[in-house]
């Protein structure tokens, strides 16, 4: 089905074929119909599959023109950088129209956004506590929101923002359109359904809880004292262009990128204790090529577009489950391939036994050849020394479908 077909307006079809999309995806051919028409959607999509133009071209068909009367559409997101992400999208979108919005975010100063309020905007881009703080000093007004959007909703939950979430929502007008988008639905998010929507509509696509198939993921079994050493090793056996280093904490992604910087890699990291300008420059590094490996907490894990990531090493393993799908799911984009590496110690076992459940399936255990492992390590009956699929020069195919890779040699 081609977009045209969808009922938008013409300037949002002359953007979408600037963009150079040809085709609308799963999610924004069953979701544009329902938003077009009136009906609140609760929406769950795999990262990558245009959950924002699924929501962001129909509510902007919908606003038409520009309107001085305030903020029409308010769109609400868990972290900064996610607002920022959507906002560029929803800028692009519309750019042959002459709506106006603004992303509201903390970490940066208060007036550029009361000033671009004072001028009229018709889109809110925001983080529930920044935005809240402008409710406060009565900047800013939601009395004409005739579209709220509430995006990556269980994000929110776990940061523990549904409380600031419940005030915003209540200073918008009962009569509106309302989606909300979400991987998982807790009871929480059940109530704030129940609470915000009326008679919304489901859209799913995908399996959200299942990696793509694009990742080749693995585990690595290791003790707590050789847990530096395998991921460096990992770094210089593994053939990699671009990787992205998940840690649990803020003090652990800074001690893992203090350490690669050390070792000569090219390191950026990026966590909720960094600053906004200095998190923007490690994202935008990494994009560039300029950094070669980001170290980030889970806060990167959900919606950041981030391409070409070869691969995703889990130096944690995470305590959410559903946040080891996020994560992972940073490679193997846009049907390219990926390969995701977990390291794993014996106190993970819980976690990673949690994880295989969600998921419905068993992540194969392998070591590291050539690497001195200090003690003997339980594998799964069978399993080989191993690295994931096509990232390693020089070895040979083994009959579980990976490369032995010859110790020793560097692969980058």
């Amino acid at each position: 089905m081609p977009f045209a077909k969808l009922g938008l307006s013409s300037p949002l079809l002359e953007a979408v074929r600037e963009l150079g999309y040809t085709e609308p995806t799963p999610i924004q051919i069953q979701a544009i119909p329902h938003i077009l028409a009136g009906k609140d959607i609760i929406g769950s999509a795999q990262t990558g599959t245009g959950k924002t133009a699924a929501f962001g071209l129909p509510i902007l068909h919908a606003l038409g023109e520009h309107d001085r009367v305030g903020p029409r559409l308010l769109i609400l997101e868990p972290t900064r950088e996610l607002a920022a992400q959507t906002g560029e999208m929803l800028a692009k979108l519309s750019r042959f129209t002459n709506l106006r919005g603004v992303v509201v975010y903390g970490g940066v100063g208060y007036e550029r956004q009361r000033d671009a309020f004072r001028r009229g905007i018709d889109i809110v881009v925001a983080t529930p506590g920044r935005l809240l703080d402008h409710l406060r000093q009565k900047a800013l007004s939601l009395r004409n929101v005739s579209h709220l959007v509430l995006d990556e909703a269980d994000r929110m939950l776990d940061m523990g923002f549904l409380p600031d979430v419940k005030r915003i929502v209540g200073e918008c007008p009962r009569k509106r359109h309302t989606a909300l988008f979400s991987a998982t639905v807790p009871p929480e998010i059940e109530g704030l359904i129940r609470w915000a929507m009326h008679d919304p509509v489901t859209v799913q696509i995908g399996q959200r809880r299942s990696p793509a198939e694009t990742v080749k993921h693995v585990l690595y079994p290791v003790a707590e004292s050789q847990k530096q050493q395998l991921m460096l090793a990992l770094l210089e056996q593994v053939h990699w262009e671009s990787v992205i280093v998940f840690c649990r904490t803020r003090r652990g992604a800074d001690r893992v990128a203090r350490l690669l910087k050390l070792r000569n890699h090219k390191a950026a990291v990026i966590h909720s204790d960094r600053s906004q300008k200095e998190r923007q420059q490690a994202l935008d590094g990494f994009r560039e090529g300029r950094f070669e490996v980001l170290v980030a907490t889970d806060i990167a894990a959900r919606g950041l577009d981030i391409a070409d990531v070869t691969h995703v090493i889990n130096y944690d393993v995470p305590e959410h489950p559903e946040d080891y799908v996020h994560r992972i799911g940073r490679t193997g984009r846009a049907q390219a391939s990926g390969d995701a590496l977990t390291l794993m110690l014996t106190e993970d076992a819980p976690r990673v036994a949690a994880i295989e459940k969600f998921i419905h399936q068993k992540i194969e255990r392998v070591k590291l050849e050539g690497f001195d492992y200090q003690y003997a390590i339980v594998l799964d009956e069978g399993r080989r020394h191993a690295l994931p699929t096509g990232r390693v020069r020089g070895g040979r195919v083994g009959s579980s479908g990976y490369y032995a890779a010859p110790a020793g040699r560097k692969r980058r």
